[in-house]
């Protein structure tokens, strides 16, 4: 079942400059797929296209049976509590608490009395404590956002995401202020979550090597076309020069040409977070 079908998406802003040119292709359930490409090659502007944070100029974003790119007012507001955002800067608020932001995921669900005086339904709260707990800050839910570090703060806003019940995930490079080691902690997090969901995601990153090691399929984008659509392992030297240029990318794999590390799906979400 495709969950996510982009028909010819295209976006041409008010300078003339066009970031996306008749992109195609499905997302099936429980796939993660890593957007990766060089910069200004419209990877950002595609996953805000599918969110609506950017207006496409031409084409259709099919969520389930829903033309995403069809929707204004309320029937949009009502479309986008479908789809979970995890941002590159948090996008935490800062003052309120763990369990605060977390909650916010339910903003859209909630009357707006209960949003303001922050009283959200019980099953709301105890789901909120369940993914803190998977994702390895149970103990941090009374602490204020801006106490946290940068890998903390963004494994709120994976609970944040999650807690929203989405049925699509949009992840816009979640690892670019963050160290190698909690990059991989963060990438496998965002994988087993997913596939314990069942639940798609398009997380556009710039570290290949991540994409490779922690993503079912990749697409690379090229001045808004897409120029490559496949398994990570197809993700040859020869394509890479296709994606970015001219590059010694067996230097950047190492001295056989292979990537290492393989990804293996952990037990729990929290482990060696």
């Amino acid at each position: 079942m495709n969950v996510l079908k982009l028909d010819k998406l295209s976006k041409t802003y008010a300078t003339g400059d066009t970031a996306l040119r008749e992109v195609s292709f499905e997302v099936p359930a429980g796939q993660v797929l890593g957007l990766i490409g060089p910069s200004g090659a419209g990877k950002s502007t595609l996953i805000r296209c599918i969110n609506r944070l950017v207006e496409p100029t031409g084409g259709s974003i099919s969520l389930g049976d829903t033309d995403l790119a069809r929707l204004n007012g309320r029937a949009l507001r009502r479309a986008r509590r479908r789809i979970g955002m995890i941002f590159q800067e948090y996008a935490l608020v800062e003052r309120l608490t763990v369990m605060e932001n977390v909650l916010s995921g339910r903003l859209g669900y909630v009357p707006v009395w209960r949003s303001f005086l922050r009283r959200y339904p019980a099953q709301d709260v105890a789901q909120a404590f369940s993914l803190l707990e998977r994702v390895g800050l149970s103990d941090h839910f009374n602490k204020r956002a801006d106490a946290l570090s940068g890998g903390q703060r963004q494994r709120v806003g994976i609970a944040r995401a999650l807690e929203q019940n989405p049925e699509l995930l949009l992840v816009d490079e979640p690892t670019a202020s963050l160290d190698p080691k909690t990059s991989r902690q963060i990438m496998r997090l965002i994988g087993d979550a997913c596939r314990e969901r069942n639940l798609p995601a398009i997380i556009n990153i710039h570290d290949v090597m991540l994409a490779q090691q922690f993503t079912d399929r990749i697409i690379g984008l090229k001045a808004g076309e897409v120029v490559f659509d496949g398994s990570p392992d197809a993700l040859a030297n020869e394509v890479l020069t296709r994606i970015y240029g001219d590059e010694d990318w067996t230097a950047m794999r190492g001295e056989d040409g292979t990537d290492e590390g393989a990804y293996t799906p952990s037990v729990d979400l929290a482990e060696g977070v």
